[in-house]
C-alpha cells in the first residue's frame, strides 16, 4: 500500500539522515544544529521514495539506496533552507514550523544549506557497497547537474527573473521542469544507475519522472490557491502574494488541474512498457495530484 510504503521509507531515510548528522563533530554545534533542523523538519520525502521505490523494482538491496536517498534529500533540504530566506522567498514557516533562518539567524541558515549541498556528495561518493566506481561517478554527476545551474538553481534563478512579470506556459515549464523536476528525475535516474537498467526501461523510467516532476509542482501551484496554512504548513496564497507565475495564474485554475491530470495519465502510459511490478510508483503518480499537501 502507498501510505505505507511512503511511511516506511521516510522513516528509513531519516534514520540514515540522523546517522549521517550524528557523525559530524561539535566543532560547530549551531551550524550542527541549523543542519538538522532544516534536515529533519519533516516532509513526505518523496525523492527518497522514488529512490527506494524505483530501486526496488530492480531489486537494488535498500543498503544500497540508503546513502543515494539521503544525499538527494540534502540537496532538498538545502534548496529549502535558502528558499525561505528573505533574499528569497522571505517565508518564516516550514511543515507548520519555523523556518531555519528563524529557529537560528539567516547566517546560520545560508552556512546550512551550504554544509547540507557538501554533505550530499560526502554520502554518495564513499565507497557503496553494490556499486562500481563508473556507478558512483555517474550518479554523483547526475546528482551535481540536477543541482545546478542546468538544475534546481537554474530553476530557482528563473523563478526569480519571473517574479512579477508575466511568462509563457514554455517559459514556466522550463523553470519548474528545472527548479522541481530535476530533483525528481535525479532521484529516479539514481536508482536506474544503481540498478544498471536496460536501456528501455531506463527511457520509460525517465519519461515517468520527468512527467511527475512537472505534475508536483503544477500541483503545488494549486495547493497554494485551494490548500489552507494548516495542511501546507506554510502561509496559504504565498504565491498569489508574491506575485509569482504558477500554473493557475497561466491557465487558469481548472486549467491547471487538467494540466497535471494529463500528465499523470502520460506518466502512467510510460510504465506500460516495464516488465516489472510498477504498481507501487503508477500509485505515486496518481497521489500527486490527489494529496492535499
Amino acid at each position: 500500500m502507498l501510505t505505507d510504503a511512503i511511511k516506511t521509507y521516510q522513516q528509513r531515510v531519516d534514520q540514515v539522515l540522523r546517522q549521517h548528522l550524528n557523525n559530524l563533530d561539535d566543532a560547530a554545534p549551531i551550524l550542527k544544529a541549523a543542519m538538522t533542523h532544516g534536515a529533519l523538519l519533516g516532509g513526505k520525502r518523496i525523492r527518497p521514495f522514488l529512490v527506494y521505490s524505483v530501486g526496488q523494482m530492480f531489486n537494488v538491496p535498500l543498503s544500497t539506496l540508503d546513502n543515494l536517498a539521503a544525499a538527494v534529500e540534502c540537496i532538498h533540504a538545502y534548496s529549502l533552507i535558502h528558499d525561505d530566506l528573505p533574499a528569497m522567498d522571505d517565508d518564516a514557516l516550514r511543515r507548520g514550523q519555523p523556518t531555519v533562518h528563524i529557529a537560528f539567524d539567516e547566517a546560520s541558515a545560508i552556512l546550512a544549506g551550504d554544509a547540507l549541498q557538501t554533505l550530499a556528495f560526502d554520502i554518495i561518493s564513499e565507497p557503496i557497497q553494490g556499486l562500481s566506481a563508473s556507478q558512483q561517478l555517474a550518479i554523483v554527476k547526475s546528482l551535481a547537474k540536477a543541482s545546478g545551474y542546468q538544475g534546481m538553481c537554474g530553476g530557482q534563478a528563473i523563478d526569480l527573473s519571473s517574479t512579477n512579470t508575466r511568462i509563457d506556459l514554455a517559459r514556466l515549464t522550463e523553470l519548474h521542469n528545472k527548479k522541481t523536476g530535476a530533483l525528481i528525475s535525479c532521484a529516479v535516474e539514481m536508482a536506474l544507475i544503481a540498478a544498471n537498467a536496460p536501456t528501455q526501461e531506463f527511457n520509460a523510467l525517465m519519461g515517468y519522472a520527468h512527467k511527475v516532476g512537472l505534475a508536483f509542482q503544477v500541483q503545488d501551484d494549486i495547493l497554494d490557491i485551494i490548500a489552507s496554512t494548516e495542511e501546507l504548513g506554510k502561509p496559504q496564497g504565498s504565491d498569489e502574494e508574491s506575485n509569482k507565475s504558477t500554473f493557475p495564474k497561466l491557465l487558469g485554475l481548472e486549467g491547471a488541474k487538467k494540466t497535471s491530470q494529463q500528465l499523470v495519465s502520460d506518466a502512467l502510459s510510460e510504465l506500460e512498457i516495464l516488465p516489472y511490478n510498477s504498481q507501487l510508483i503508477a500509485d505515486f503518480a496518481r497521489y500527486i495530484i490527489e494529496r492535499r499537501i
